[in-house]
């Protein structure tokens, strides 16, 4: 990896449009603002680059001196063990099948928009030279150990708080050079110093999502089983690497590739390159959309080259539940999953059978209607340790602490009812604490779809232990042994007799003897599997090329549900990103002078509530068996399966002989694609 320095503000070389270059302090924003208008910044214009394509061409101009041809990773290469055999296999393979599918894909750059954009505010205690930074984040965890590394900090001299978020969908998981700055200003001022992001700077400044530009092929037998599956795959990492920006794009996409099918070689090789563009980072899904997209577009174009039904051609492929646990060519292992059971009651929820009286009615109207198909496999866990803890602080409450940071999910609802229920007690007893770096719950943060299945884990070890902790201090007040001592619906009680004694009375007594029923676990867990299969419904107006999405079905796989208002709606969010990268948005750069040219809201379009189709969804629970509590995750499944689920319905209402459209999939053209295509008729 060729690791770029990243400044809070550049000194010499600036390498994207928006870099920060100075900071402005005064007394109120207005100030600030007119302030700013007065410094002036001399520049010498230098060649720029801004497409991964142009980065890796010969001669392309270079954003990093040290990192030659612009490639920050070329992954995974020949490993040694490997010495290329099996590229070589896999090559043989493709040459010899039956059959041969092959596609050529853009993911392309989208930008995070959250509603509340990034702000934080510093201070500076000089009597214990502590500073202090209230900033949006997934987590104060990560926060706080990046700012202490870049500063060369005791962890003691940086407190990080983060409260209420207004959307955060991985962008928010690190630090950004504005937080260093504003540090740095508390300290020198000695005054709290505020900065929020106006929308126009999140636009050239917030770590932006996708971008990569994608090749798949696909060999397959006469009966059409796959046989093997070569991908190659250009990722714009932009101008700098940010915290999980090389995971998302090799990894992360990687270890999706199997997806639920049976494919027994896969070859994968991802590079990693450089370009004057806003840094890219995790964003909702953070390499699993992108991977299932790729799998998910290839096999309908495998349906069409074998002519086999591309229904029929998913059956024939799938793992069967029988075969768990099944370990997969790109070295997961997964627990469970009863994938083709999923794939039959989402085709039944869609009423799949009766598409065709469906295309018909809109035929009608003038309307082509197209349906697409999208099975989906993610992993979720992201940095495999996680902690939480449960505390007494006297009286009748119990408190959840948590490294882990809500942004939307309903934390405070699933964790007190989560430990409500393992102690037997009314979650109105139960309170949750996040958000603060001086919790001292060390935290992977809320990324990943990691936050039940790992902090809910840990604080399952927890209430364990806190209640194994109960029953030696219940033991010493009834005179009895430990073993006579029992725990049911929120009491220690001496077994066999009603001599019993709360929850909170045995956590008083403890206190009172100098001990505490306070407990705080770890769990180091390996990643789980959501996966679903997600059908859509599509209307094209040929004479206009405007696409509605006009139904959409998805059956979902995400292990226990803890709270099915809270999972549907996380379903439903990840609905509306997919749809919103499927059909409206994009981050345009100028290919030669690295211009973001869709920099405002009147140039980037967001889907709005008009454009959401009825959602027809159902979950198909099948429990995790590497967690005590049984969840996989659920967080960015609906990105995941939505991506590949319209783009194949578009392609499906478009005439033979159309051109392949790419993401986003607009009017313009959809318009020219009827019109190329009646063009070929002719």
């Amino acid at each position: 990896m060729i690791l770029s320095t990243w400044p809070a503000l550049a000194a010499e070389r600036v390498v994207h449009v928006g870099q920060p270059v100075a900071a402005v302090i005064a007394e109120t924003p207005s100030q600030a603002a007119d302030a700013a208008e007065l410094v002036s910044v001399d520049y010498e214009e230098m060649p720029a680059v801004a497409d991964a394509r142009d980065a890796d061409a010969a001669g392309a101009p270079q954003v990093w001196p040290e990192a030659s041809g612009n490639l920050a990773l070329d992954w995974p290469g020949p490993a040694p063990e490997d010495d290329g055999g099996n590229a070589r296999e896999v090559a043989r393979i493709l040459e010899t099948a039956s059959h041969r599918a092959s596609v050529s894909l853009v993911n392309q750059r989208v930008v995070v928009a959250s509603l509340e954009p990034r702000g934080a505010t510093a201070s500076y205690d000089a009597a214990t030279d502590e500073l202090t930074l209230r900033s949006c984040s997934q987590g104060p965890g990560w926060l706080h150990e990046m700012l202490t590394g870049a500063f060369g900090l005791a962890p003691g001299k940086l407190r990080v708080i983060t409260e209420d978020i207004g959307g955060a969908f991985g962008m928010k998981s690190g630090a950004y050079p504005e937080y260093a700055a504003i540090l740095v200003a508390a300290k020198k001022l000695k005054r709290p110093v505020h900065w929020m992001s106006s929308r126009s700077e999140a636009f050239m400044s917030d770590n932006q999502g996708r971008d990569m530009f994608l090749q798949g092929e696909m060999a397959l037998g006469a009966k059409g089983e796959f046989l093997a599956l070569r991908v190659k795959s250009l990722a714009n990492l932009g101008a700098f690497i940010t915290n999980a920006g090389l995971v998302t794009a090799t990894m992360n996409f990687g270890r999706c590739l199997s997806s639920m099918y049976r494919i027994p070689r896969i070859q994968c090789d991802v590079r990693c390159l450089y370009t004057n563009t806003v840094q890219t980072g995790p964003y909702r899904g953070a390499g699993r959309p992108e991977a299932n997209y790729l799998i998910e577009r290839l096999i309908d174009e495998a349906a069409r080259v074998t002519g086999i039904d591309r229904a029929e051609l998913r059956r024939r492929n799938f793992i069967e539940s029988g075969a768990m646990p099944y370990k997969t060519p790109v070295a997961v292992t997964y627990d469970t999953g009863e994938f083709r059971e999923i794939f039959d009651e989402a085709l039944a929820l869609a009423e799949y059978a009766g598409f065709a009286k469906r295309r018909e009615a809109s035929a009608k109207r003038g309307l082509k209607r197209g349906i697409g198909i999208s099975c989906f496999l993610e992993h979720a866990g992201g940095v495999p340790v996680e902690s939480a803890a449960v505390r007494f602080p006297g009286g009748d409450v119990a408190v959840v602490a948590l490294g882990v940071q809500g942004t939307g999910q309903g934390h405070g609802t699933v964790y007190s009812r989560l430990a409500a229920k393992q102690f037997g007690i009314d979650a109105k007893l139960v309170q949750v604490k996040q958000g603060d770096s001086r919790l001292g719950v060390p935290s992977g943060g809320t990324v990943a779809s990691r936050s039940t299945m790992m902090a809910g884990s840990a604080l399952f070890r927890a209430v364990e232990t806190a209640i194994a902790k109960g029953k030696k201090v219940a033991a010493g007040a009834f005179e009895a042994t430990e073993s006579d001592i029992g725990y049911r619906n929120g009491f220690f009680e001496v077994v066999g007799t009603d001599r019993r004694l709360s929850l909170f009375e045995v956590a008083a007594k403890a206190k009172e003897a100098g001990e505490s029923l306070d407990s705080q676990e770890k769990v180091d867990l390996p990643p789980t599997f959501p996966n679903g299969c997600h059908i859509a419904e599509v209307e094209i107006d040929p004479e206009t090329g405007v696409a509605e999405v006009v139904a959409y079905t998805a059956v979902d796989d995400c292990g226990v549900v803890l709270d099915e208002t809270l999972t549907e709606g996380q379903v439903s969010g990840g609905l509306a990103q997919g749809l919103g990268q499927a059909l409206l948005e994009h981050g345009v750069y100028d290919r030669e002078s690295g211009q973001l040219l869709s920099g405002s809201f009147t140039d980037y379009s967001m889907p709005r509530a008009d454009h959401m189709p009825p959602l027809a969804g159902a979950f198909h629970p099948v429990r995790c068996t590497t967690n005590p509590i049984g969840v996989k995750g659920v967080g960015e499944a609906g990105t995941t399966g939505a991506l590949a689920a319209i783009m194949n319905a578009i392609t499906d209402a478009l005439p033979a002989g159309a051109p392949l459209v790419d993401m986003p999939a607009t009017p313009d053209k959809l318009w020219r694609a009827f019109r190329s295509s009646r063009g070929s008729a002719r």
